[in-house]
């Protein structure tokens, strides 16, 4: 089995108010589940408040379940002079205790002021 990259920045059990009308997760759901974990990831790196400008793309490889524990990892792969990239990686904890990667995608997020105008990422 593979491991996660990135570091874990948020870990949220599948409810059944978060399923569609077959039992499985909607994407959607599992998306925001991630944005959030990138923008705290970004939000830690820029020192300050961040916004989500782009998600590259992202497949569903594997279903979430109602009753799975989704994991997702982050990481900062690239700094700019506003923005940051952000490795994200989704992984359900199945109910029988496997655990396998369901989705990863690339977000890029942009640090803002109090205006909400871009401003400098702080070197590292």
């Amino acid at each position: 089995m593979s491991e996660p990259k990135g570091e874990l920045a948020i870990r949220v059990l599948a409810m059944p108010g978060d399923a569609n009308p077959n039992g499985d997760i909607f994407g959607g759901w599992v998306l925001g589940q991630m944005d959030i974990a990138g923008g705290m990831a970004a939000k830690q790196r820029a020192k300050g408040r961040v916004a989500t400008v782009a998600v590259d793309a992202m497949t569903f490889e594997l279903p979430v379940f109602v009753g799975d524990l989704l994991s997702c990892y982050a990481e900062v792969v690239r700094v700019g002079r506003t923005s940051m990239a952000v490795w994200v990686e989704a992984w359900a904890q199945r109910q029988d205790g496997a655990r396998v990667k369901v989705t990863d995608g690339k977000f890029t997020y942009v640090a803002i002021d109090e205006n909400r105008r871009p401003r400098p990422v702080p070197a590292a």
